[in-house]
């Protein structure tokens, strides 16, 4: 029988911290900063609407995320689950002081060095036009 690890919480939430930081920062010096520390240079990110590869395009993906849902933030939904190198995360994205407009929800995986290697995203709810 194989030991399994579960990645303590106060890891997890730093994590799922570290990655809506990066979603949240709206000053492009500190979004590039942000997104450096929780994704490793040659992150994948992929989720219905997109899928690219690199601290950069990931910086350009979350600039027009922010403008498409300009004045909304990003924050978690319930409590992160992880394993090994493995953790999934419910997110919300709304007005601060309201229920969120989008949820989805994330699987991101590991790097060596604990920061995030791969997002695998879903959106659970999404605005109608």
């Amino acid at each position: 029988m194989t030991e399994q690890t579960t990645a303590p919480t106060t890891r997890t939430d730093t994590l799922v911290e570290g990655y809506l930081a990066a979603w949240n920062a709206t000053d492009p010096a500190a979004r590039r900063a942000a997104v450096e520390a929780a994704f490793t240079p040659d992150a994948r990110y992929v989720d219905p609407l997109a899928d690219v590869t690199g601290a950069e395009a990931l910086d350009r993906l979350i600039a027009g995320v922010q403008q498409q849902f300009a004045g909304m933030t990003f924050r978690p939904v319930g409590e992160p689950d992880a394993h090994h190198d493995v953790c999934r995360f419910r997110w919300g994205l709304g007005p601060a002081d309201a229920e969120p407009l989008v949820i989805g929800f994330d699987v991101v995986t590991l790097a060596a060095d604990g920061r995030i290697a791969a997002v695998h995203g879903f959106l659970d709810r999404v605005p109608t036009a």
